[in-house]
């Protein structure tokens, strides 16, 4: 169903705010390369903004970090809530997003937003750094989302890295754009995998970063006044993710999630997934697609809908529709658990 969300013609945001996201879009083409490299010099500037863990206690919440395989530098921040410190904690793993060519778990917007998770759903959260693109293509980065799923799932590495009260049996995972892409993929392959002790029960998709050779409506409609994303750049993303040298069009099924060359999920075990979209968001479409597939294949599945809001707005807590989001999520989460217990 792709019908134009009942929305302003125009966003109304704070005017800081749209100042930032005015540079979003021109920030990202700075960096992207036309030979398909990235300026990572250039995006040495993020290091600015990069938090550092702390074993004091913020707003409640302390941090700390762990090395999977420093060979491929793949690492996560856990997140541990201190006001729960007898019973046991779901366990959420999160990826963020970042068009899978930059950002990371200590990026202050991602630390702050996962802090605020950790704290308000009363969960353990582990955020999860994988490689990036095009220096390391797919499916690296989904290869390294499931091996930290296994790493949590050994006895040893659960009682070394994680708190005692973490429940890996009631894991959740969450991703934003390409992480919420990761989410989805992960998600099917863990459905498939025989863990010891994990389980994954729930999925959220924050405005899933998928695709096709059809230009959608929302695409043509938004492409050039939506903040942060436009046709262009999107296009450049999927080629810096995809394999070189093996042909592909858009509508791959890593890409085209629901299109003509999608898997049969139908008979797989894919847990409860929310999928959250937005009105300012040129991948509405694309989203929405997902959804009615998700229901078509016979999988529980709730949309989440912000007409008035653009592509990654829960990372701004100045936003109101930031705080209903997480109040949406916690909402899922407990449905989902009154479920498993």
């Amino acid at each position: 169903m792709e019908s134009a969300p009942k929305a302003p013609n125009s966003l109304s945001l704070p005017w800081k705010l749209r100042i930032l996201l005015s540079l979003a879009g021109p920030a990202i083409d700075l960096v992207t390369r036309k030979d398909g490299t990235v300026n990572r010099c250039l995006l040495k500037v993020l290091d600015l903004l990069q938090v550092q863990p702390s074993s004091e206690p913020s707003n409640s919440v302390k941090t700390y970090d762990v090395v999977v395989d420093p060979t491929r530098k793949l690492w996560f921040r856990v997140f541990v809530p201190i006001q729960y410190t007898v019973e046991d904690l779901p366990v959420m793993v999160f990826f963020h997003g970042g068009g899978y060519i930059v950002l990371s778990p200590d990026f202050k917007l991602y630390d702050d937003v996962c802090r605020k998770f950790a704290k308000e759903f009363h969960v353990i959260v582990v955020s999860v750094d994988y490689r990036l693109a095009p220096e390391n293509r797919h499916p690296s980065q989904h290869d390294d989302a499931f091996d930290v799923l296994k790493f949590l799932d050994n006895e040893e590495n659960m009682s070394k890295w994680l708190p005692k009260n973490a429940n890996i049996s009631r894991c959740f995972m969450a991703g934003d754009s390409s992480g919420a892409h990761i989410t989805h993929y992960v998600g099917l392959r863990a459905s498939q995998f025989n863990f010891q002790q994990l389980q994954v029960i729930g999925l959220v998709a924050i405005q899933p970063f998928f695709g096709g050779e059809e230009r959608t409506d929302s695409e043509i409609r938004l492409d050039g006044s939506a903040p942060i994303l436009s046709m262009k750049r999107t296009d450049w993303f999927w080629n810096a993710f995809m394999p070189l040298g093996e042909p592909y069009n858009r509508d791959h099924p890593i890409i085209n999630v629901s299109g003509p060359n999608a898997v049969d999920i139908s008979e797989m075990d894919l847990p409860p997934t929310m999928v959250v979209v937005t009105g300012f968001d040129i991948l509405r479409d694309w989203q929405i697609r997902y959804c009615e597939w998700l229901k078509k294949s016979g999988k529980e599945v709730y949309l989440v809908d912000y007409p008035n809001m653009f592509h990654e707005f829960f990372l701004f807590s100045e936003l109101p529709e930031s705080d209903q989001l997480i109040s949406e999520m916690k909402d899922f989460f407990y449905k989902v658990l009154n479920k498993v217990y």
